[in-house]
């Protein structure tokens, strides 16, 4: 899985991980993050998802990543939103308001670039991720946030076995071990999705949970 497939998934508009609505697992678990107002929120693999514009409308700055152009060009057009476009070593930065949405490499992201963000959030980066990147994802990006910073991580639990990813199957276990060194893990909810999710049933899958987590940066 490289660069070119999520550039393909997004012309071939395979993108059943979009949802036309902000997450209602972030609208039930972020206040609980008790995050000040005006904190910058990092959004990694952040595709065109509306939270990041409910983040804006909540009173936070945001900063998100994204691979695909499509994407985000796509983001800023469905929302009427004009963006201003400048260059750096990080990519392309469209800016409207309190949003910036970078087009390029998450990974190419340094601690210059998200020194200053205070939260993340993880709807669908680490799950659309295989081990060996979701491991280079926990071991690499998330190193560069600071200390004190806070975020919600949602992931799906299913038999990896019945389902071939992504989204990818990351169990709780995993969670763990890839934070484990310098964020302290919480679990807020485990919710059975399976009958809300009938491409799964078609797929063969047979259980289906998504799990929700609060991070805290040592």
């Amino acid at each position: 899985m490289d660069a070119d497939f999520w550039h393909q998934r997004w012309q071939d508009n395979q993108i059943g991980f979009h949802q036309d609505r902000p997450s209602p697992l972030l609208l039930k678990h972020w206040p609980s993050l008790g995050l000040a107002g005006g904190s910058r929120v990092f959004v990694p693999l952040a595709g065109k998802t509306l939270d990041m514009a409910w983040f804006a409308s909540q009173g936070h700055r945001v900063l998100g990543v994204e691979l695909s152009q499509l994407a985000v060009e796509a983001f800023f057009a469905e929302l009427g939103l004009t963006p201003e476009v400048s260059e750096s070593r990080y990519g392309s930065h469209y800016r409207a308001g309190a949003i910036e949405l970078i087009c390029g490499d998450a990974f190419a992201l340094d601690a210059q670039a998200l020194g200053d963000c205070a939260a993340v959030f993880d709807r669908a980066a680490l799950i659309a991720l295989p081990p060996p990147l979701r491991q280079r994802y926990a071991d690499e990006l998330y190193p560069r946030l600071q200390p004190g910073c806070r975020g919600l991580l949602i992931t799906l639990e299913y038999p990896q076995h019945e389902k071939q990813g992504p989204p990818f199957c990351v169990s709780e276990a995993e969670v763990r071990a890839l934070y484990a060194r310098d964020w302290d893990v919480t679990t807020l909810e485990r919710r059975d999705i399976l009958a809300q999710q009938p491409g799964f049933v078609v797929e063969g899958v047979t259980a289906l949970e998504t799990i929700v987590y609060a991070l805290g940066r040592r």
